[in-house]
């Protein structure tokens, strides 16, 4: 098989997403003062975003100095890159497991779609939110799961409106190998 172009693009993304996301993963785990889950989501959204998740760690959440992280993430927009971070990391986690299931399996693009969508939206509820928010939150899980039910499931509908149409126009046009 030849190697195009768009290949060698890919190859050289990943390799710098995986860099990217490893130097967030040393710079979050070696001493910041976030939670776990905050940690982990920056890593995660690194690594699917490449350069670009690493420069939205570096601009809201990697802190100057050694206790200025508070100050630091105060402005607004900072907090609401937290809030996307935190959101986006549990919805793509299981949006990526389901879409690599569905894809061996070979289902069609609707069952595709539903299967996503279900399991972004559970990895987000009973993982990134019920159970790794549980200190935060408080209280049990069961009753972590009823409280976040509603802001997950707008966090869900939203980045799903914009992730759908675009899979579905890309994933449907003439180069089939985007599957």
């Amino acid at each position: 098989m030849l190697i195009q172009p768009i290949d060698i693009f890919v190859y050289a993304w990943l390799v710098i997403a995986v860099l990217s996301a490893a130097y967030v993963a040393w710079d979050q785990f070696r001493g910041n003062p976030e939670p776990a889950v905050m940690k982990w989501g920056f890593v995660l959204v690194t690594l699917y975003m490449g350069p670009i998740g690493l420069l939205l760690y570096v601009m809201a959440d990697k802190e100057p100095a050694p206790g200025t992280h508070e100050e630091f993430v105060k402005p607004l927009w900072k907090q609401g890159v937290g809030s996307t971070v935190h959101c986006v990391a549990g919805d793509a986690t299981g949006i990526i497991v389901a879409a690599v299931i569905t894809a061996m399996l070979g289902l069609s693009m609707w069952v595709d779609l539903i299967v996503e969508y279900t399991a972004g939206f559970l990895f987000g509820l009973l993982i990134f939110q019920a159970l790794f928010m549980r200190k935060m939150m408080g209280g049990s899980y069961l009753e972590n799961v009823k409280r976040s039910f509603l802001p997950e499931l707008i966090s869900m509908n939203c980045m799903m409106a914009g992730m759908a149409p675009v899979m579905v126009y890309l994933m449907m046009g003439r180069d089939m190998r985007a599957m």
